[in-house]
């Protein structure tokens, strides 16, 4: 394809997003297209692609691990890794649509994994936790080999991925039952992600969460304790899809909890955009990047002493 088929086709993919509405965009899969439109403007150049595994028997539970194409890691040439788990309501979702993520990450020097897990109607809760720890364990055995330090792991996850994030992150048993210490992480990033959504009152949670035993037992908010890994919560204040109150009452629970926790709150940001803001060319907004690299920068930074996050009320950054 030419200068100018490729220009036009980037316009277009562009023109699509904008011009017929974020949300329908990415309600028809737009995550492929999202991604389709930054390898278009920023190219593969910058990432390589070491690994494609299957941590289970079942064609979902899979991922791909990235590092950038040239590292400027440390001595030991490990890189910190990202696990990054998209979203999708429980019953939507492909990591292959979100290489975006590696694209904008990984030539910061970290090594990015994209996993994938179970969905809706084939399984329902607890079964995404256990394809989430599942396929942190596969990191934690796996990473060294390919470049990145199974000690440095930090967990991201956009909506239904961030629920799975910061869930296994709060609740021991699911790293545990994966046979990993449920204090192996480093930390945890949720964009957009519901934490606090019961009793159940749209259908990608009540298909996925209704028929739990205990439906309360599935909410990240009733896990909170003071030793948990540093979190940091982004949420936008136009989200009408997983409201802004999710992320600032887990925030607010875990700093009373004795565990401080960053949540901010991005001002005319949607549900859609929060995610959106790590491709571009929208990323030319850089309220999300600019707040998820100085906190993976910290809690990835070699241990002299114990991490101690800091502190931060809900606040807009940038406005």
């Amino acid at each position: 394809m030419g200068w100018l088929g490729t220009t036009l086709l980037v316009v277009g993919i562009v023109a699509a997003l904008a011009g017929c509405g974020m949300a329908y965009a990415l309600s028809r899969n737009g995550a492929a297209v999202l991604d389709a439109g930054d390898r278009l403007l920023q190219g593969d150049g910058a990432i390589r692609l070491v690994a494609t595994a299957n941590y289970g028997t079942d064609p979902q539970q899979k991922l791909e691990m990235f590092v950038p194409a040239r590292t400027t890691g440390p001595a030991t040439g490990l890189l910190p890794v990202v696990v990054f788990i998209h979203g999708g309501g429980w019953d939507s979702g492909d990591p292959h649509d979100y290489r975006f993520v590696a694209r904008t990450l990984a030539p910061h020097g970290y090594a990015v994994v994209l996993a994938g897990y179970r969905l809706y109607p084939k399984v329902r809760y607890p079964a995404m936790l256990e394809d989430s720890a599942a396929a942190v364990a596969w990191v934690a055995a796996h990473a060294a080999q390919y470049g990145g330090d199974p000690a440095r792991i930090v967990l991201m996850g956009h909506s239904a991925g961030a629920y799975n994030a910061v869930a296994i992150t709060l609740e021991r048993q699911w790293l545990g039952r994966a046979g990993l210490d449920a204090d192996a992480l480093r930390g945890t990033i949720g964009l957009a992600g519901p934490y606090d959504f019961y009793p159940f009152d749209k259908p990608s949670a009540i298909h996925s969460f209704g028929e739990a035993s205990d439906p309360r037992a599935t909410q990240p908010i009733n896990h909170v304790r003071a030793d948990a890994p540093p979190l940091l919560l982004l949420s936008g204040d136009a989200d009408t899809t997983v409201k802004k109150r999710n992320s600032i009452a887990l925030a607010r629970a875990l700093t009373e909890a004795g565990a401080p926790t960053e949540a901010h709150l991005l001002a005319g940001v949607t549900h859609e955009k929060i995610v959106m803001m790590l491709a571009q060319p929208f990323a030319r907004d850089r309220r999300v990047i600019d707040a998820v690299l100085p906190f993976l920068a910290r809690v990835t930074a070699p241990v002299t002493a114990p991490v101690t996050p800091a502190s931060a009320p809900v606040q807009p950054p940038g406005g």
